[in-house]
């Protein structure tokens, strides 16, 4: 647990929001790559051939944190982010499609989750870090700008750089999270009651893996990539930092007035899943008023939280009729 002055400060930061393959090729050796005048990251690149696009993997240096990056394709750029539990596997049935369709899919693992480091700390995870992280990698390939992607706490995030950064972002989607201004409903406070679980340091990892992970199973419901998430998140400290999202930006806190945050300006697609146990669709199609920029919602029946994996298709039909 951290010392009562650090635990004072995190608790102390604003609440933004509540959050909760493709083309892979054989290694080739690693190389040093500076990219436009950006910090220099290592990385890896398998050539493009007919049936094989270009394809390298990046470790970009940001702020002490190593972050992993996937590259694919040459496009138009796409920079996709998950949010909790995933990594960028999430992402694995829109590269191939994104590719197919002329775009260039960046796929990054967010600190904490995935290959990326996992640093000590909770304010380590900000949103601000996180945000940052964005900025970071965009710089180190190079990029003025891109679509952005994103579901769950990577939809936090870019919200966030949409308004901090608004000449980073291009067109934005955002799946299952609202805006961040978005009032809240009873309904949103109810769904939300493991954020507050998650406050409570060591006891939550505990319960999450006590009898081979029977809570966090149940949490989910059976969706999204369960086994695959019990992997990651059984290495050294992963469910701590992972749980830390939650604790760096969603701690409990005395009435304040909301956040002054300048509205959206790029052309903003929000999709949420009627079958989301997490968050409520009314507040993302109350979204729209914080947007400056055409504003479009749509709602995908029968599908989970994790819509990536569960309505696949409908969602690349989405994003080529947005980002097209």
């Amino acid at each position: 647990m951290n010392d009562h002055s650090k635990q004072k400060s995190v608790n102390s930061r604003r609440s933004f929001i509540f959050g909760f393959g493709g083309v892979l090729a054989a290694a080739a050796a690693l190389t040093k790559t500076t990219f436009g005048g950006g910090p220099e990251s290592e990385s890896q690149l398998v050539p493009a051939s007919p049936s094989t696009p270009r394809y390298r993997e990046h470790r970009i240096p940001r702020d002490g944190v190593s972050l992993h990056v996937e590259d694919h394709g040459s496009g138009k750029p796409v920079l996709l982010l998950h949010g909790w539990p995933d990594s960028s596997y999430l992402w694995r049935n829109q590269i191939p499609f994104l590719l197919a369709n002329g775009f260039r899919a960046i796929t990054p693992d967010q600190r904490g989750f995935g290959r990326s480091d996992r640093p000590e700390g909770v304010a380590a995870y900000s949103l601000q870090n996180a945000v940052a992280d964005l900025v970071g990698i965009l710089d180190a390939l190079g990029l003025d700008a891109a679509d952005i992607v994103a579901h769950d706490w990577g939809a936090s995030v870019a919200w966030r750089a949409a308004t901090a950064h608004p000449n980073r972002v291009r067109r934005l989607v955002v799946l299952s999270v609202p805006h961040p201004l978005a009032p809240y409903t009873l309904r949103q406070r109810e769904m939300a009651w493991y954020m507050l679980f998650f406050q409570f340091e060591g006891i939550a990892e505990a319960w999450l893996q006590h009898n081979n992970w029977a809570l966090f199973r149940e949490m989910l419901r059976g969706n999204g990539d369960i086994d695959r998430y019990i992997s990651d998140l059984s290495r050294p400290d992963a469910l701590k930092a992972s749980l830390n999202w939650y604790r760096a930006n969603l701690a409990p806190r005395l009435p304040e007035s909301p956040p002054k945050l300048p509205p959206v300006e790029a052309p903003t697609l929000g999709i949420w899943s009627s079958n989301d146990h997490y968050l409520d669709g009314e507040r993302m199609k109350m979204s729209g008023q914080f947007v400056k920029a055409r504003w479009r919602c749509e709602q995908i029946d029968d599908a989970s939280h994790w819509i990536p994996l569960d309505a696949p298709d409908r969602l690349n039909q989405l994003l080529i009729e947005w980002l097209g």
